[in-house]
């Protein structure tokens, strides 16, 4: 397996901690936020990563250089989850490659090697792509899991885009994914951004892959925690809190 780690943000509300830096840079508990999605990551080989990259790209790479990671840096052509993903997967590790790719946000580290490895176990059942989600009463602007009268994943509607009824769905997206390579490509060439934000959203893939008739399913993390990013000092407080609790 091979790995997508979108780390190209930079953090406009954690401005206020002082030093300009790219999010993932932030510190929790002394260790850079993505050094604690590396971790989860400790049965792919570093060189088998690719960290997509953005805001203060060279402050990222300099911070890991000897990691062995390689890099590859986001244009400026478009925006969204999904045009980070259609960046990184232009590595040239991925040529020629047909197996599975596991993407991962930079500034979510609160993902357990648990759930990483749950991914992993429902990926293996031929699925062309596994996402994960949470069921929970928690309000959070994530992505609703639209699923059709059998149960199956047609749709991941971003909150932007919900409808009144959409937003009382309890079953979010939590942002992580194993996609299939050969179908993360087709449904990434089937995307566009004529939405609210004009962005290409990774979550438009999953539901063009099922349009195909491919194998589309979710693992659902029991642990609300995973839900957390970091966007505000205060989340960053609650990320730290969360982690140091789990040693």
């Amino acid at each position: 397996m091979k790995a997508i780690i979108m780390a190209a943000g930079k953090g406009t509300r954690l401005a206020k901690l002082g030093k300009p830096m790219p999010k993932v840079l932030r510190e929790s508990n002394g260790k850079p936020l993505l050094s604690y999605v590396f971790d989860v990551l400790e049965d792919i080989l570093p060189e088998d990563i690719t960290v997509v990259t953005g805001y203060m790209a060279q402050e990222v790479e300099d911070a890991f250089a000897d990691f062995g990671c390689s890099f590859i840096r986001q244009g400026d052509e478009a925006y969204g989850t999904g045009y980070a993903v259609m960046c990184g997967i232009k590595d040239k590790q991925f040529e020629n490659y047909h197996g599975d790719i596991i993407i991962l946000n930079g500034d979510a580290p609160l993902i357990t090697k648990e759930t990483v490895n749950g991914l992993k176990k429902m990926q293996s059942n031929g699925n062309d792509c596994t996402l994960l989600s949470c069921i929970t009463d928690i309000k959070l602007p994530y992505g609703r899991i639209i699923r059709s009268e059998d149960g199956g994943i047609i749709d991941i509607r971003e909150e932007k885009e919900c409808t009144e009824e959409e937003k009382l769905i309890k079953e979010l997206n939590v942002g992580s994914y194993i996609f299939n390579s050969d179908a993360l490509r087709l449904g990434l060439s089937m995307i566009n951004n004529n939405n609210n934000a004009h962005e290409y959203y990774l979550t438009d893939v999953p539901p063009a892959i099922a349009r195909c008739k491919g194998k589309v399913d979710a693992y659902i993390t029991r642990d609300e925690n995973e839900l957390l990013g970091v966007n505000t000092p205060e989340d960053l407080i609650e990320v730290s809190r969360i982690l140091s609790e789990r040693r």
